[in-house]
């Protein structure tokens, strides 16, 4: 068992609870193949009506352990990371999501395969995938432009423009900014509500509201799969991943 993330079941409602604050909720791959296996379980309980995913109180992820990715990089379906957004992805019950701090990378990323994303005044979202010499992940290039209009994906994708949680719920990203001492609280009262309706009409209705970008979807992410792990093997990104670790600024002025 993975101690980085715990789960329980309340009163209908799974929650998984991203729990290592030490290291700004960084995730490693026991902790996507953690919480892949949370999202199954929850989808095989029948006691289980709605998810919740949330961090810690002032961070909900800060992305990708770094050290522990380059030591696994995920290069194709079978890497943990995938299997966790796939359980996401296809997850038929909905999914609510509660933000705090800082939701960078894979972290903003998720928020766009949940159904309903409540985050704090103090929140800060980020999406610095070309920074690091990569492109973006699971759909999100697919997703983001649909939601926020071509120039706003392009501002937070190609530049990497990090956001507050109002231009969050502006986007589409989220539905409402509340004080952090609430989000937690709110987010739960709103899994709960799933609890008191007919759990078929809900999962249709979700299935429905997912339809019509399913195919795309699907083929989206595939593709991006194999452009970020091309990606990752390239001069651009091992410049970015050795700056981050010598602690400087990448110098990319050489490349083509």
């Amino acid at each position: 068992m993975c101690v980085s993330i715990k789960t329980y079941v309340q009163g209908g409602v799974a929650t998984i609870e991203i729990a290592r604050p030490e290291k700004k909720n960084a995730l490693t791959m026991a902790m996507y193949t953690a919480m892949a296996e949370a999202i199954r379980a929850a989808e095989a309980d029948p006691a289980v009506r709605a998810l919740l995913i949330t961090g810690q109180p002032g961070v909900f992820t800060s992305g990708n352990d770094l050290e522990d990715f380059m030591q696994r990089p995920p290069t194709g379906p079978e890497a943990p990371v995938f299997q966790f957004m796939q359980a996401l992805t296809h997850c038929t019950k909905p999914v609510v999501a509660a933000v705090t701090g800082a939701a960078v990378g894979i972290g903003t990323t998720m928020l766009l395969h949940c159904d309903l994303v409540y985050v704090a005044d103090e929140a800060r979202l980020a999406m610095p995938f070309v920074s690091l010499g990569l492109v973006p992940e699971y759909g999100i290039s697919l997703l983001l432009p649909r939601l926020a209009g071509h120039v706003k994906a392009a501002e937070k994708l190609m530049l990497g423009e990090p956001f507050g949680a109002a231009e969050a719920v502006e986007m589409g990203i989220a539905n409402a900014v509340l004080p952090a001492s609430e989000v937690l609280n709110h987010a739960r009262r709103m899994a709960e509500r799933f609890t008191q309706l007919p759990p078929t009409a809900v999962r249709e209705t979700k299935r429905l509201l997912r339809a019509g970008t399913r195919t795309a979807l699907d083929a989206t992410i595939l593709a991006e799969i194999d452009l970020f792990a091309r990606q990752l093997r390239s001069p651009e990104a091992r410049e970015a991943f050795q700056a981050f670790f010598e602690k400087r600024k990448p110098d990319f002025s050489t490349f083509a």
